[in-house]
């Protein structure tokens, strides 16, 4: 298993899946939601319970660096490179107590597989899962917790 450290199939796909997220003015999850909410409500809300393809960038099935890729780029309008090998490279190292929202966060959960997902708080983090698609997870439970690597700060704007 490679998990999320490979591009998909067609790259230009996401691409544009990214551009038409972006320009599309019902996902500017900043304008729906309530002050009090995390910015990524709306992401979680809108892409909850996709289930994990492998290469996917779509409602029908989605990997862990696509859906940052679309979830980053709604909130954000920041278009983040696809795979998790060039993700991990971008920004800066954040120690786990000093992360914040919109933060991401790698893990290595196998010899050669990589896992990102963002950071919501409070210990959360918002990815998609290979066992239960689009979720918010915590960084203490037992499996993220053995197999974290390192949270990065990228510049939002």
């Amino acid at each position: 298993m490679a998990g999320c450290s490979s591009p998909p199939a067609d790259a230009t796909n996401t691409v544009n899946t990214v551009k038409a997220l972006i320009s599309t003015p019902k996902h500017n999850v900043a304008q729906t939601l309530p002050i009090h909410k995390n910015i990524f409500d709306g992401v979680y809300h809108n892409w909850k319970g996709t289930p994990y393809r492998y290469g996917g960038s779509s409602k029908k099935g989605i990997d862990c660096s696509a859906f940052v890729q679309v979830g980053y780029s709604s909130v954000y309008q920041k278009l983040l490179p696809r795979t998790t090998l060039e993700l991990v490279k971008k920004g800066k190292q954040v120690k786990r107590n000093n992360a914040k929202e919109g933060d991401l966060v790698f893990f290595r959960t196998g010899r050669n597989s990589r896992h990102v997902g963002i950071y919501l708080g409070n210990l959360k983090f918002l990815h998609a899962s290979q066992s239960k698609g689009v979720i918010i997870s915590r960084l203490d439970n037992p499996y993220w917790k053995r197999h974290f690597w390192q949270i990065r700060r990228l510049d939002k704007y």
